[in-house]
């Protein structure tokens, strides 16, 4: 079963948060959700993770206690310790015996396995999520659903959450993830670009970079700030008439390339 919406529109007064949004999140694959303020990705994901926002289309989820989340802030009880964390959901959850081996199993895979006894409050931004991360996979859901999991997180614990996250899609898990890191994107099957509550673009990395229009050249001095940015120390331009670029364009140029032709009434 692929989970995921078809025609998603999600209205709060006036404002449109997402409209007509079609995402597909497959079993044993990874799904990034990526766009800037305001695009609608924590929308999004809060309706996949079966938070009841009042919506139109087609929402498709797996059944009660099947899906994992770890909103984009917090996730964890600060005045709780790590154990107690994890226990919490297994309560909520009602999953049997086994569990503290299975959260066990979880924390030394996410480098917190000698964390037991500390409360949750006295760990590092880092380390909370991805205690955040193991409460989330600890119900072993079938839908797996992480808002921004990895902003803000050290280099180090970035790469331990990853662990996890590879680690629950090779298990069979559907996992669909907000990032703010494009190179992120580029580590997953499928890339959903969203903008302004719709989706831009979507499909492999590969695919979506190949399908930039026109050509990316890098520059030392831009000719058109208009559709220039910064790439390390030199700068990246967009030439929508030059032709298409082979290879070198990544899933960050893409995904600015798609902003800069939809506010161009290119798309």
């Amino acid at each position: 079963m692929t989970w995921g919406a078809t025609g998603l529109t999600v209205r709060f007064g006036d404002i449109v948060a997402l409209d007509g949004v079609d995402i597909a999140i497959t079993p044993g694959e990874i799904t990034a959700v990526v766009g800037g303020d305001g695009s609608g990705k924590t929308t999004l994901l809060r309706v996949l993770a079966g938070i009841g926002l009042p919506h139109d289309g087609e929402v498709r989820l797996p059944g009660p206690g099947r899906i994992g989340y770890v909103p984009p802030q917090g996730g964890v009880f600060a005045d709780l310790t790590v154990d107690e964390n994890l226990e919490f959901v297994a309560g909520a959850y009602r999953i049997g015996s086994p569990w503290r081996e299975r959260a066990r199993d979880l924390l030394d895979r996410s480098g917190l396995g000698g964390f037991g006894t500390r409360l949750a409050g006295s760990l590092s931004g880092g380390e909370r999520r991805k205690l955040a991360g193991s409460m989330a996979l600890l119900p072993d859901p079938e839908l797996l659903v992480l808002d921004e999991v990895t902003t803000g997180v050290d280099p180090v614990s970035r790469m331990g959450l990853w662990r996890l996250i590879a680690g629950a899609a090779a298990s069979g898990a559907a996992v669909v993830l907000a990032t703010s890191y494009l190179d992120e994107a580029e580590r997953a099957r499928t890339a959903v670009l969203l903008h302004r509550g719709r989706v831009l673009l979507v499909g492999g990395p590969d695919a979506i970079a190949a399908a930039v229009p026109g050509s990316v050249i890098e520059t030392d001095v831009p000719t058109d700030a208009r559709r220039a940015w910064r790439h390390g120390r030199r700068w990246r331009q967009w030439d929508p008439a030059g032709t298409p670029t082979a290879g070198g364009v990544t899933v960050e140029d893409a995904a600015i390339v798609a902003e800069l032709a939809s506010a161009e009434g290119m798309r």
